[in-house]
């Protein structure tokens, strides 16, 4: 499989961000560029983990919004720390060779949540709390809090519009272990789906227990991740008692959507599930370090990890290469990914392709649940 770039360019992306392997080298294509529709979930694993650079612009991004912050007086802002307790995916309908897309942060590269998209989740749960369902415990929500805050826009255009107080800026999450994930949907109507509608039915197709299932890989930000939700308010346009508790609404509707909405696609199914942090700084600190409370630990081990004395195995049959440490194994690894590995070993090539093993190799890997990926060797920076 190759990536649909020119020669000059070249064919390793492992030092590239998430985003860049997702979208320009997501290497995907046969050598005549035709789709390799059976190559798609060994692509998706070559863009899963963030390198180091990609973690020093992550961190760079969100200490600037940090310091943006403490230019802020406190009564204008509010930030909100929270941690992923299911995965995250945002953009899935965005095209893409895998039918599922992911919206990351250009140029950079990097997942994010749009304030857009928090705003009006946000907006949301505001009107939840505010409607008749919950009239026990509304939060302090009204109609009129709600258009002061968020603005009114209505289906007339001749009427007038109104602009809200709240600024949302966009989240950018720090994910788990620096690695993102890949999950699976099975559609299985597909024949019903895709068929063509008429104005009673898709051409006489009818959902069915005998549709053919059709599992399809997309990328998310695994649970465990940090979250940092950010807002500032221009209190010139609310009112005295607004102005006094504008922070405490909205910190009530953070927790309703951490509670019962969530963030991005799929909520339905519960993904975007998050928690709040207690120690939500209204008082924030441009290079503070949030503090993650030791049983919040992600649901399934992800990141990068050193196995620092691995046993490779050589399949010359296949050509392939797994690795395995203290019980666990590798995916294999093949391709040039592969020729990559056995450059670097140098030497002790001859001896894995002759005894077809070779032991005490440190080696870099990177995991998500049970998949795990062979990057390259531990001490040599492949």
């Amino acid at each position: 499989m190759r990536a649909a770039v020119p020669e000059y360019v070249g064919t390793s992306f492992v030092d590239c961000p998430p985003g860049h392997r997702f979208s320009l080298y997501f290497p995907v294509w046969k050598d005549n560029w035709s789709l390799d529709k059976e190559g798609k979930v060994q692509a998706l694993k070559q863009t899963l983990s963030l390198p180091r650079h990609a973690q020093d612009t992550l961190a760079a991004l969100r200490e600037r919004q940090a310091m943006l912050l403490d230019g802020i007086p406190e009564v204008a802002r509010l930030s909100i720390e929270a941690q992923s307790t299911a995965p995250f995916a945002t953009g899935l309908g965005l095209a893409h060779p895998l039918e599922n897309g992911f919206a990351f942060l250009n140029p950079y590269g990097l997942p994010y949540l749009p304030g857009s998209s928090i705003k009006g989740v946000l907006r949301r749960a505001a009107e939840e709390l505010a409607g008749e369902l919950i009239e026990h415990d509304r939060k302090g929500w009204t109609p009129e809090a709600i258009t002061a805050l968020f603005g009114l826009e209505s289906e007339d255009h001749q009427k007038e519009h109104l602009r809200g107080a709240l600024i949302f800026w966009d989240a950018l999450p720090k994910p788990a272990n620096n690695c993102m994930g890949m999950e699976v949907m099975t559609p299985h109507y597909g024949d019903y789906y895709q068929a063509k509608r008429t104005d009673t039915y898709r051409d006489g197709v009818t959902p069915h227990d005998a549709g053919q299932p059709n599992p399809i890989v997309f990328l998310v930000v695994p649970a465990g991740s940090k979250f940092s939700f950010h807002v500032t308010c221009d209190a010139t346009r609310l009112t005295a008692n607004q102005r006094d508790t504008w922070q405490a609404l909205v910190r009530a509707a953070f927790e309703h959507a951490f509670d019962w909405l969530g963030f991005g696609a799929k909520t339905a199914v519960g993904y975007g599930a998050m928690q709040i942090q207690e120690h939500s700084e209204e008082n924030h600190a441009p290079n503070a370090v949030p503090h993650v409370p030791a049983q919040a630990t992600p649901q399934v081990e992800t990141g990068e990890k050193v196995w620092s004395s691995a046993e490779l195995h050589y399949n010359p049959s296949t050509r392939e290469i797994t690795a395995s440490f203290e019980g666990k194994k590798s995916a294999g690894l093949t391709g040039e990914a592969l020729e990559r590995l056995l450059t670097a070993l140098g030497e002790r090539t001859v001896k894995l392709k002759k005894n077809k093993k070779l032991n005490n190799i440190p080696i870099r890997v990177c995991i998500q649940g049970n998949l795990i990926k062979i990057i390259g060797l531990a001490n040599e920076g492949v």
